[in-house]
């Protein structure tokens, strides 16, 4: 499969432009290991390092999907890896959004702030990612981008006021879960099961 097949796939799965648009301009090949670039478009997750993965691009646009992301918003990755979906959330909320992701793993912290360095509007932190980012929440949207069992409470009191968490929450097999903030009261908006992510480290 290459780009355009992916694009394609993607579109008769009913994603927003906004989100084809944004798999258009980010090269997948620039975030994967060299020995695996040929498989850059298949729509599946592949292995980059520390038995971590990237994520397969559907799953990913489920994700957006969820969190609904718009221009000029304030959002965290947890668990970001190789710097993948931070680009993609970068190019959806434009220049005038702000993008921070957590990564646990000191060389994938690392070679995805190589891989971001033309990104102006993201910030990686090399840390466990349990207790979020106080110092910069209150966030628009909360992307875990690894299988939790429970949502940490932490997180959910650094989103805004009608502010949206996302993260795959079960055991072997997740639930890939929208949770929004009202107030102090958190509902659940939606439930898709059926994914399968690497654990969260250090949660």
């Amino acid at each position: 499969m290459d780009k355009i097949q992916l694009l394609s796939s993607l579109k008769a799965r009913g994603f927003s432009p906004k989100i084809l648009r944004a798999f258009g301009k980010v090269p997948r090949e620039n975030f994967i290991p060299e020995k695996i670039k040929a498989h850059a478009y298949e729509d599946t997750a592949l292995p980059i390092s520390n038995g971590q993965t990237i994520s397969q691009p559907y799953t990913i646009a489920m994700m957006f999907s969820l969190l609904e992301l718009k221009k000029g918003q304030k959002v965290l990755e947890i668990g970001s890896g190789c710097g993948y979906v931070l680009a993609l959330i970068s190019e959806i909320i434009e220049s005038n959004g702000e993008v921070f992701g957590i990564e646990i793993i000191k060389e994938l912290a690392e070679t995805s702030k190589k891989n971001l360095k033309n990104y102006k509007n993201i910030k990686v932190y090399n840390k466990n990612g349990a207790g979020g980012l106080k110092e910069k929440a209150p966030f628009d949207r909360i992307l875990i981008s690894a299988a939790c069992e429970k949502i940490p409470k932490k997180l959910l009191y650094q989103l805004k006021n009608n502010g949206i968490l996302v993260a795959p929450v079960g055991s072997y097999e997740q639930s890939l879960v929208a949770v929004k903030r009202t107030k102090n009261k958190f509902i659940t908006q939606k439930e898709i099961p059926g994914f399968i992510f690497v654990r969260f480290v250090g949660g």
